[in-house]
C-alpha cells in the first residue's frame, strides 16, 4: 500500500469533488425567548447557585462547578419537572425550583420545534430531533407525547436499541410512517446514513465538537437528493448560549486547522475573540 497506492492517492472532501455530488447544505441558529414565568425563575435559580458556587471557587473549592453549570444548562428544557440541587459532597439542599410547566403545557422551544416539524413535513420532509436529555433528565418521552398531540407520527431511538440492529431499527419506523425521530446525538454519530431525515433540529448541542460534527451531517451524505437543513435552538438569555458559543468557538478552531473556512450556523455567536471557555466562566460569575 504504502509503495504502490499512496502515491497516487490524492484525498479529497466531498465538497471538493464538484458534480453536485451533494445537495446543498444549510446550518442556522435560531434564539429562542422562555416564557415570562420561566425566565423568572431561572434568574432566581442562576442567581442562588452562581452565588453559591461564588463562595466555594474564594475557599478555592471547585466542587460545585460542575453541578452548576450541568443544571443551568438543562433547567430550561427540563423545567417542566421540580428541581432540587444538592451539594454532592455535604448534600444539603441548594436550591429549589417547582416545575414551571405541567405535562400538557407547550414550552417555548418544544413551540419551536413544532412549528418547524409542521413546515417541513408540509413540504414532504421528514425531520430528526437531537436531544441530549435521554437519561435521568429523559426530555424525549415529553418531546414524543407533544408532537403526537399535533398529529405527527414519532419514534424515539433509545441506547437499548443494539448498535447493530439501529439501521434496521429505523427502516422499520420509516416502513411505519413516521414524521419525526427523536434521539441522542451521540447514538448515530457514526455508521448511519440517515438520507430520509433532511431536516435536523438540534435542542442542545453538547460538548463532543466531534459528535456534534457528525449528528450533523448524519443526512448530507452521497445519494441525498432534497437541501439539507440543521437547526440550533438555544434559550436567550442563558448558560445554553453561552455552550452554543464555545461550541461555535470549537468548531472555528477545528474547521481552520484542518484547512477550512467556518460556515457553521453557529458562527453568529462567535463575535468575539475571547476564549468561550473564559466566556462561560465569566457567565456563570456575573449572572
Amino acid at each position: 500500500v504504502l509503495r504502490c497506492v499512496l502515491p497516487f492517492t490524492v484525498f479529497l472532501k466531498l465538497k471538493d469533488i464538484g458534480g453536485n455530488v451533494l445537495p446543498p447544505y444549510d446550518e442556522e441558529f435560531r434564539e429562542v425567548a422562555m416564557d415570562t414565568a420561566q425566565a423568572a425563575a431561572y434568574r432566581d435559580l442562576a442567581g442562588r447557585l452562581t452565588q453559591e458556587l461564588k463562595q466555594a471557587l474564594a475557599k478555592r473549592d471547585t466542587t460545585l462547578l460542575g453541578v452548576v453549570l450541568n443544571v443551568l444548562l438543562a433547567w430550561p428544557d427540563c423545567c417542566f419537572r421540580s428541581e432540587t440541587v444538592v451539594h454532592p459532597r455535604t448534600r444539603n439542599t441548594l436550591a429549589f425550583v417547582p416545575a414551571q410547566f405541567n405535562e400538557l403545557e407547550v414550552m417555548p422551544k418544544e413551540r419551536e420545534l413544532i412549528e418547524i416539524c409542521k413546515q417541513e413535513k408540509a413540504e414532504g420532509r421528514k425531520t430528526l430531533v437531537y436531544s441530549v436529555y435521554t437519561g435521568t433528565r429523559d426530555t424525549t418521552s415529553r418531546l414524543k407525547v407533544l408532537l403526537e398531540q399535533e398529529g405527527f407520527k414519532v419514534a424515539v431511538l433509545r441506547a437499548s436499541v443494539d448498535a447493530s440492529r439501529r439501521e434496521d431499527w429505523i427502516a422499520e419506523q420509516l416502513d411505519r410512517g413516521i414524521d419525526v425521530l427523536i434521539t441522542n446525538p451521540e447514538l448515530v454519530k457514526t455508521g448511519l446514513d440517515l438520507l430520509e431525515f433532511p431536516t435536523i433540529v438540534f435542542l442542545q448541542s453538547g460538548y463532543n465538537v466531534y459528535s456534534l460534527q457528525q449528528a450533523a451531517r448524519r443526512s448530507w451524505r452521497i445519494g441525498q437528493k432534497q437541501p439539507v437543513r440543521v437547526i440550533y435552538l438555544g434559550y436567550a438569555n442563558s448558560s445554553q448560549m453561552t455552550c452554543l458559543g464555545l461550541m461555535a468557538r470549537k468548531i472555528m478552531v477545528s474547521q481552520s486547522t484542518s484547512g477550512d473556512v467556518p460556515e457553521s450556523g453557529l458562527d453568529v455567536l462567535n463575535q468575539d475573540g475571547d476564549s468561550v471557555e473564559v466566556a462561560l466562566a465569566r457567565q456563570l460569575v456575573t449572572v
